[in-house]
C-alpha cells in the first residue's frame, strides 16, 4: 500500500508543481513580477519533494514512469486552467462589411475604436476592442450571430493604458 501511495504522491505533486509553472510563467509573460514570485516560491517546494521522492528510490524505475506522467499530465492540467482562469487582456480586430456593429458592439458595453480599411472587395471597417480575456467568447459569439463574415483576430495584450472597459457585472 506504501508503494502505491509512493506513486500517487509523485503523481500529484508533478501534476501539481508543472501548473503552477505553466500560470507562473504567464504571470511573468504578462508583467505580474510579485504573483509570479510567490507561484515560484510554492513550486520549487513541491518540485524537489517530488525530485527526492524519485531520486531516493532509484532501484525503482516506476517511480520515473509516475514522475514523468505527472509532468505530462501537469502541463494538460496547467493549460486547461489557464483557459479557464482567462487572465489578462486580450485586443479582438474586427474586420467587417457592416456599419452598424462598432454601435451593436458598444450597446454591449465595450469600448470600440473604428477604423476605415480597404480590402480587396472594397472598404471595409475596422473594429479594435480591447477587453478582458474572460469576455472574449461572449464578444465573438455575438459578433459572429451579427457579421457572419467578418474577418476576427484575437491577439494578447501585455498592458494597456487608458481607454474604456467594460465594468465588471
Amino acid at each position: 500500500m506504501d508503494v502505491f501511495l509512493g506513486y500517487f504522491f509523485i503523481f500529484i505533486a508533478r501534476v501539481c508543481d508543472v501548473s503552477l509553472a505553466t500560470i507562473r510563467t504567464l504571470m511573468v509573460v504578462r508583467g505580474n513580477r510579485l504573483q509570479a514570485a510567490t507561484i515560484g516560491f510554492f513550486e520549487v517546494i513541491i518540485y524537489i519533494t517530488a525530485l527526492n521522492q524519485v531520486v531516493n528510490k532509484l532501484d525503482n524505475p516506476l517511480n520515473l514512469i509516475v514522475y514523468a506522467f505527472g509532468f505530462a499530465t501537469g502541463n494538460y492540467v496547467g493549460s486547461f486552467l489557464e483557459e479557464k482562469l482567462a487572465l489578462g487582456l486580450t485586443t479582438v480586430q474586427v474586420i467587417t462589411k457592416n456599419p452598424e456593429l462598432s454601435e451593436r458592439v458598444r450597446s454591449l458595453g465595450y469600448g470600440v475604436t473604428v477604423l476605415n480599411g480597404s480590402g480587396k472587395e472594397g472598404s471595409r471597417h475596422v473594429l479594435v476592442i480591447s477587453l478582458a480575456r474572460k469576455n472574449v467568447p461572449d464578444l465573438i459569439s455575438y459578433i459572429e450571430n451579427e457579421d457572419e463574415s467578418a474577418f476576427i483576430t484575437i491577439m494578447d495584450t501585455k498592458s494597456v493604458k487608458g481607454g474604456y472597459f467594460k465594468q465588471a457585472k
